[in-house]
């Protein structure tokens, strides 16, 4: 049976918070909920001294009032992401209008709740479950699957705001740009690495698929919100046509690009016979892995001659942007940041971040809602990011970068 509060309103705040503290000395016995109950109760006993003092201050000296009591009705107060019933005080002014109590508006917004309702829908709990799922520190009243999902929407709007909003780092190094698909649409993500190793969600857009103009769009944004295109940059990118031309029209002669190992190889496979598919994975990686890049290319195009008499399809598939393939080994860079930054497995393990909480949905109503869900998933999982492997050779990559283009513009003075 649902437990309404009454909030009395008598005694001042001190007297409140003394008689809280009291009560939290008596109960050193409780357990855990028990104390989490307590606290609950005591919260209400905040409000009610602050409403105290509030209706106080609204009905003025004796014999000089402007307002009066007029009784108490039904309400409610926020408390650990659900609602709390309480009986709220009442008042008018001489005049009639009733007087709004700004410390009783403020338990009731929804800040909180929203939140709450993050909290747990990151968790994998439905709306539906939610009413059943929120703490039981209470006896109050749970909140229904169409409110949670108003808080959500509410919550996800500010995360993406946020996203869109706040400022590229200074000092980027590296940036991985990556799509993936939601049914009909398509998110494009860029990431982030800094000097010192840190990896940021930069920005996401979104369209129908990943084509020049949709990551253009993103890129412009980024600079925007301050990313330097005049600073040389290495850009990692899979093997979509869209990508590589926006990256041209934005940086130029300015970015190197590192074409994802993993993407070529997965393209160049999967024209092959099963049969192939085990022996020139390993070749491949067998050429990847040497140290002087002369020797890789030359490896990677005796491959390539051999797969042209066994599929001519997976032969254009490996050398269309072979020498992309070999970008930071023309840099000489260490070999542990050369595995963190040779694919685009670190924008990749974010996205599955994304699949994990998205996975259950089972509409997509527009492409605000893609972009709402997927900033919200990829926020969650950039609180969990660490520093590449690597990271302490990522200076010397900035000058290797920095060189590298000096003696472009050399080449084509």
């Amino acid at each position: 049976m649902k437990r309404t509060y009454r909030v009395l309103t008598g005694k001042s705040t001190t007297e409140t918070l003394v008689q809280a503290t009291e009560k939290l000395l008596e109960v050193k016995a409780w357990t855990q909920q028990g104390l989490e109950q307590l606290a609950t109760q005591a919260g209400l006993m905040i409000l009610d001294g602050l409403l105290s003092e509030e209706i106080t201050q609204k009905l003025g000296e004796p014999g000089q009032q402007q307002a009066y009591r007029h009784g108490h009705q039904n309400g409610y107060v926020i408390f650990d992401g659900r609602k709390v019933a309480v009986q709220r005080p009442r008042v008018r002014a001489r005049q009639g209008a009733e007087l709004a109590l700004e410390s009783y508006e403020r338990f009731q917004q929804d800040g909180d709740r929203q939140r709450a309702v993050a909290r747990q829908l990151m968790r994998h709990c439905s709306t539906r479950n939610y009413q059943g799922a929120i703490s039981e520190c209470v006896e109050g009243y749970g909140i229904k699957k169409s409110s949670v999902s108003r808080q959500w929407k509410l919550a996800t709007e500010r995360q993406l705001q946020e996203m869109l909003e706040r400022p590229v780092p200074k000092d980027l190094v590296a940036l991985l740009i990556d799509a993936k698909y939601f049914s009909q649409h398509c998110v494009v993500t860029a990431l982030g690495v800094t000097q010192a190793g840190t990896k940021h969600i930069l920005g996401l857009w979104q369209g129908s698929t990943e084509n020049s103009t949709v990551v253009k769009a993103l890129l412009g944004d980024l600079v925007e919100r301050g990313l330097d295109t005049e600073q040389p940059l290495l850009v990692v990118l899979d093997g979509g046509k869209g990508l590589r031309k926006a990256v041209d029209e934005v940086f130029g002669s300015k970015a190197l690009v590192q074409r994802c190992r993993i993407h070529k190889q997965r393209n160049v496979l999967e024209q092959l016979p099963k049969s192939l598919r085990g022996k020139y994975a390993g070749r491949l990686r067998m050429a990847w892995g040497l140290e002087d890049w002369c020797m890789a290319q030359k490896e990677l195009e005796k491959i390539a001659q051999e797969l042209e008499a066994i599929s001519p399809g997976a032969c254009r598939s490996l050398r269309e942007g072979l020498e992309e393939t070999l970008s930071l080994q023309k840099l000489g860079v260490n070999d542990a940041l050369l595995k963190s930054l040779s694919s685009t497995n670190l924008i990749e393990s974010a996205y599955s971040q994304v699949e994990a909480y998205c996975g259950r949905v089972k509409h997509w109503r527009n492409g605000n809602m893609v972009l709402r869900w997927s900033a919200s998933a990829l926020i969650w999982s950039e609180k969990r990011f660490r520093k590449i492997r690597g990271h302490e050779h990522l200076p010397q990559l900035k000058v290797a970068l920095q060189n590298h283009l000096l003696e472009t513009m050399k080449k084509t003075a």
